[in-house]
Formats: C-alpha cells, sequence, structure tokens
C-alpha cells in the first residue's frame, strides 16, 4: 500500500439531502435551523440581547429528521444479514467493524456491460480482472462499477441495475476479500428482479443471495457509491469509515479514494 502523499482524492459518496424521488423506505429528510433562532436559545439561558456580540447573528443548525441507515451512502454488517452466522455465532455489528479493514489498496471491475436485471457471475469477475491486471489480496477493497449512478435522484435509482450472484460474491471472499461496494441502490439485483426470478424459477435461493452469502462467510458491504469512472482500475486506496453507531446493521459512511503519482 502506498505511503505517498495523494495527488487527488475522489470523494465516492453521494450527498444527504432530501430525496423525495426514493421509496418511501429509503427517505431522508433533513431540516435546516436558520441563524436567528440561536439567539433567543442564548437570551433563554441567561445573557441580556445587550450583551450579545455585535456579528453574533445566531449559529446555525441542522437535524436529520429522518434517515435510515441504508437510505444513503453506507456501509453493511454481517448483522444485517442476519440475526446469527451458519455456525450459531452472533454476527458483527457496524460499531465493531475492524478499523484495519476500513482503509486498503483498491481494485475497480468494470461490470456496465451487465443489463438490467442481469445477474453478475463469477466468471464476469476472473474477466474484468485478468483485463485490468490488478491483483487481489487480504485487505484489498473491491468497488464494482455498473454505471447505475447516473440515475441518483431519478425515481428509476432504486429499479435500474445488475447486481452480485451469490457465486461472485463469494469469489471476492475466497481471495481475501472482506470489504466490496457497488455503485448502484443496492448489492443484489433490483428487488422486483430478485422476486420475479424466484417466482418464475420456483426457486427459494435466489432472493437476496449476495447478502446472504454473509451469514456463511461474514463480509462487509457498501452500497449507493458514485464517482469510480474517475478511478483507474487500481493502484489507489480507499478509506471507508462508517458512524460509530451501537448494535446497527449498517451506518453511513464517506467513502474516499486517494490517487497517487
Amino acid at each position: 500500500m502506498s505511503r505517498l502523499r495523494p495527488k487527488r482524492i475522489v470523494d465516492l459518496s453521494k450527498e444527504i439531502a432530501d430525496n423525495p424521488n426514493d421509496p418511501f423506505f429509503m427517505r431522508v429528510k433533513i431540516k435546516h435551523h436558520a441563524h436567528g433562532k440561536a439567539r433567543w436559545l442564548v437570551r433563554a439561558l441567561g445573557l441580556p440581547f445587550r450583551l450579545f456580540p455585535k456579528d453574533f447573528a445566531g449559529w446555525a443548525d441542522d437535524t436529520i429528521a429522518r434517515m435510515g441507515v441504508h437510505s444513503t451512502t453506507h456501509i453493511d454488517a454481517p448483522w444485517h444479514y442476519g440475526p446469527t452466522l451458519a455456525d450459531g455465532r452472533r454476527p458483527a455489528t457496524i460499531d465493531e467493524m475492524p478499523l484495519e479493514l476500513c482503509f486498503g489498496p483498491g481494485v475497480v471491475f468494470d461490470m456496465r456491460h451487465k443489463a438490467d436485471g442481469e445477474e453478475i457471475a463469477a466468471a464476469d469477475m476472473e474477466a474484468s480482472l485478468k483485463a485490468s491486471g490488478a491483483e487481489l489480496g487480504a485487505g484489498t477493497i473491491a468497488l464494482i462499477r455498473t454505471g447505475r449512478d447516473r440515475y441518483l435522484g431519478t425515481k428509476d435509482y432504486w429499479k435500474r441495475g445488475t447486481g452480485m450472484s451469490a457465486q461472485a460474491t463469494l469469489w471476492l471472499i475466497e481471495r481475501g476479500v472482506e470489504v466490496m461496494g457497488v455503485d448502484q441502490w443496492g448489492w443484489d439485483l433490483p428487488f422486483h428482479h430478485q422476486i420475479r426470478f424466484a417466482k418464475e424459477r420456483n426457486d427459494a435461493t435466489l432472493f437476496w443471495q449476495g447478502h446472504l452469502v454473509g451469514r456463511r462467510q461474514p463480509y462487509w458491504q457498501m452500497e449507493q457509491l458514485r464517482g469510480l469512472d474517475q478511478l483507474p482500475a487500481h493502484g489507489f486506496d480507499v478509506a471507508v469509515f462508517p458512524l460509530r453507531l451501537k448494535g446497527a446493521s449498517a451506518a453511513p459512511a464517506r467513502v474516499v479514494a486517494f490517487l497517487y503519482d
């Protein structure tokens, strides 16, 4: 991993803002409070107006009125995938994510050729890695580029995309990758495709298959990334530090890439 000062830092996170075009279960609501309201709070605490600093307009403040931990760029903990692992152990929650996993060399897998509703297979991952010349190992952070971040802010965002199969997810884990992420709404196929395939094939293994790998082999997974088009296939570092929410299944995260000379 490079210890050089980065030449450029790329923000891979979406803005946290009101998102009326997202489905109801993913809504975010931010309330912005004007500077003047703080003046009355200070007065109530006992400072007369005549003793206010002349330049004191009051401080700005903001409240997150509504935001689920999966509503914006975030990272899932193994606890998200189920209350127990396959061997009966309790999965880790997001506050238990080891810090050493939060920074590492990044590798981009180009999956823009996969159509909406078409699953990413292990063979797709193998081909992309071979074409890029990148290498995987312990500490590598894998980023799946689908190009669906172009739908950010639209009503179609959560309905558009490919999805990582169980086999493709396992393929990464078996090569030492514990942290991975995607630049679309979710890791698996969009819900309507998952449901349709499960019903058409009468197959109970198809719904949420990429996520459920984490019950057998725990891993940490980012969703709703953006800007992977600004990165090379490899030769950069990634940092993803989630909020330390005790006992939570996931947390919003500022995900950034560090590019060097």
